[in-house]
């Protein structure tokens, strides 16, 4: 029996061309020319007799047969007979697919070429006509790999000859020697220097390895011109179609309603690189960029160039077509850049799309960004949507959204259920700007999580609607995060979780931070300069972090219900406080809110009115933690710290300001001003307003004139300073 072995293959590997490196299934010909071999499929298109693989002429005339994998299965000779292949002995070390990862929803990536590229060949060591890199070597010819997967070999002359497809009409010919070994040759076709001359296989399903060279595609004011064609590419006028796997180049200038590339490559084969090197393409009727099929499909914008994407303000056009499943699909481009299946944008230069008709970067999957490219993005609609998974590693982008959101990831929305690693906006890095979003900035169905794992992101969000939004779940882990926003900065329907970074957040219509269900603090700088409401939630819990909050209203508020409504029925709150998929479901008793406080520091300030620094519609509990809090209380009952249940403010570090008494915790009669530091042995603090009543946990508190005998100091972002011993 026939065992495959990874010999040799690494740029195989870099292409991702290898899905597997050993096969002993029932589809993959033997050694023996037993019934296996002879099972071909009664409509298979190659003349190698089996769906899925690709028919290669050999320089003697054999037929090369290349699986689904793009490796050298087998090859037909001219006789009928069979020959199966050794791998040259200086290329037997074994190579190991590349692993993946799914942390945070996030899967790895296969190895792609260094910013996309695709050598022209593996000459690096040829001298003359001798390499020694030979994969295979057939009946006295040596052959060789290209860095995008495809075979060469040398004639008599040392000129490099790419391979060429057979003939189909090979087939029945090699049919009969497969079935009778007989003496009657196939035909070869004759071996071109050009493979735009040959002719491909016709089912969709097999791959066509290119000739070696990347091809060039060049726009100008009559359409767009193809060097070193690699039988995938079919121009006419200003559409492009590319039907297989491998890198293309892309330069020039071009507007019309026909200015399109669009890619169909089977899925089952390796990604589609799309590499611009200075492409000006305007579509006047449709979008610049359609990858209708592919595994996936890699926009890159190559190191030193700028590219300018534009779009049709309309759509009258529509595309019939047959995807991976065999299903007749009749699709409109929604985007500038519009895809069906895996979308990664990448790349050392700038990329400029401009949306006119809806989104500006749009995919039906999964959209990641790589590199450090610079993207702008204006849009009609939303800038970029990846209705899988949003993944941005790297880059400097630039969102300007008229109408929908900057960022956002609904797949399951429209279910009504989270769908497992969809959903998802997964920020890792990168330097992040949305100027304007008629909606909102950043928006997720399942989750949005900011993190450092590749760089520190920053994150700077305009909005008219709510800053980052998630029906489901927040995390804040890392970053510089700065928020204005027309409604909520933060929110979620279910949680919001701070775990890092330093956020500052702007909403004075709205809510700081809001979270129907959870809102947990246990890290990172949380800076509500203007808000309605600062932090509101059904269940506040600080374990740690530095905030510094600012509400016309309440500062603090563990209140049930949605946004703003106050509503004690809380159905269906199934993460109480717990983290993703945990829960103790619901509420906790008759309680309309929870508000628990067991450490960081924190300094919450009021507007004037019937206001509240820090309130719980139902429990308050202060046991750990530095808690400052200043309310201009005028009117109303409330305070300093108010609760509709039970109150508990044990920490040694508690103060609160007032021009009113507070209806929870041990109020003095102690005039302050602003001018002072006031507090006790264990904490001082100079507040900003004036007043006459102070809250404290461990006597009255008094004027402190020297802040030198405290252990410990912190400087909030608004700039008064909290001295504190522990």
């Amino acid at each position: 029996m026939l065992t495959w072995k990874c010999l040799g293959y690494s740029s195989l590997f870099s292409l991702g061309l290898i899905a597997a490196c050993s096969s002993d299934n029932s589809s993959t010909p033997k050694d023996e020319l037993g019934d296996t071999l002879g099972e071909f499929s009664e409509g298979a298109t190659s003349v190698c007799l089996y769906d899925g693989y690709s028919a290669m002429q050999g320089a003697n005339g054999e037929t090369l047969c290349l699986n689904a994998e793009g490796v050298l299965a087998f090859w037909i000779n001219g006789d009928g007979s069979y020959g199966f292949p050794e791998a040259a002995e200086d290329n037997s070390t074994e190579t190991s697919a590349p692993e993946s990862s799914a942390a945070n929803g996030n899967t790895t990536e296969p190895n792609t070429p260094s910013n996309g590229e695709a050598a022209a060949n593996s000459s690096a060591s040829v001298s003359g006509c001798t390499t020694d890199n030979a994969i295979y070597t057939i009946n006295g010819i040596s052959y060789y790999l290209n860095d995008d997967g495809s075979l060469f070999y040398f004639d008599s002359n040392c000129n490099k000859l790419p391979l060429a497809s057979a003939e189909p009409a090979s087939s029945s010919a090699a049919q009969q020697g497969s079935q009778s070994s007989s003496s009657e040759a196939v035909e070869p076709s004759e071996n071109k220097s050009s493979s735009s001359e040959a002719v491909a296989a016709s089912s969709a399903s097999i791959e066509t390895p290119s000739n070696g060279d990347t091809p060039s595609i060049t726009y100008s004011t009559s359409g767009a011109t193809v060097e070193n064609n690699n039988n995938c590419v079919t121009v006419t006028g200003g559409e492009v179609v590319i039907t297989c796997a491998g890198d293309y180049d892309f330069s020039g200038s071009y507007s019309g309603a026909d200015a399109q590339i669009r890619v169909y490559s089977p899925k089952s084969d390796s990604g589609v690189y799309l590499n611009l090197r200075g492409l000006t393409l305007t579509n006047t009727a449709d979008a610049p960029i359609y990858a209708q099929m592919s595994s996936k499909t890699f926009v890159v914008a190559k190191s030193g160039t700028t590219n300018t994407l534009s779009d049709g303000s309309t759509r009258t056009k529509s595309y019939t077509y047959v995807n991976s499943n065999n299903e007749t699909k009749v699709d409109t481009t929604g985007a500038c850049i519009y895809a069906k299946d895996d979308l990664t944008i990448k790349g050392e230069g700038t990329l400029i799309v401009k949306g006119n008709y809806n989104n500006g970067i749009h995919t039906s999957n999964d959209l990641r960004f790589r590199g450090t490219t610079t993207i702008n993005v204006t849009a009609a609609n939303n800038g970029l949507k990846g209705k899988g998974i949003v993944d941005i590693e790297n880059g400097t982008i630039t969102i300007a959204a008229t109408n929908g959101d900057g960022i956002k990831s609904d797949e399951g929305e429209d279910e009504g259920s989270v769908v497992d690693n969809k959903g998802i906006v997964n920020i890792k890095g990168g330097n992040i700007t949305i100027t304007k979003a008629g909606d909102d900035g950043i928006q997720a169905y399942n989750y949005i999580i900011v993190q450092d794992s590749v760089s520190e992101p920053t994150i700077k969000v305009t909005s008219t609607g709510k800053g980052i939004v998630s029906d489901n779940r927040v995390y804040i882990n890392a970053g510089k995060i700065d928020i204005s926003s027309g409604d909520d900065g933060v929110h979620s329907n279910q949680n919001v979780y701070f775990n890092g970074g330093y956020t500052t957040i702007a909403a004075p219509k709205n809510d700081g931070v809001h979270a129907d269900s959870t809102l947990m603090i246990n890290d990172g700088t949380i800076y509500v300069t203007n808000s309605y409401e600062g932090l509101e939630a059904w269940y506040i819990k600080a374990n740690g972090g530095i905030t510094d909050v600012y509400g016309t209203d309440d500062a603090w508020n563990a209140a049930g219900g949605n946004d703003g409504s106050g509503n004690t029925n809380q159905g269906g709150q199934s993460n109480w406080g717990f983290g993703p998929g945990g829960g103790m479901g619901g509420k906790m008793g008759n309680s309309s809110g929870f508000l628990t406080i067991t450490g960081g520091v924190h300094h919450a300030k009021t507007g004037s009115g019937d206001t509240d620094g820090i309130d719980s519609n139902g429990e308050l509990t202060i046991y750990g933690g530095v808690v400052i809090v200043e309310c201009q209380i005028s009117g109303g009952m409330g305070g300093s710290f108010d609760a509709d249940g039970s109150a508990s403010l044990t920490s040694k570090t508690v103060l609160g300001f007032s021009s009113g008494s507070s209806e929870k915790g041990t109020n003095y009669n102690v005039s302050f001003t602003t001018g002072n530091y006031y507090g006790t042995s264990n904490i001082a603090f100079k507040p900003t307003i004036s007043g006459r009543y102070m809250v404290a946990t461990t006597g009255q508190p008094a004027q402190v004139s020297n802040t030198s005998s405290y252990q410990k100091s912190v400087t909030f972002p608004s700039g008064s300073t909290v001295y504190y011993n522990e």
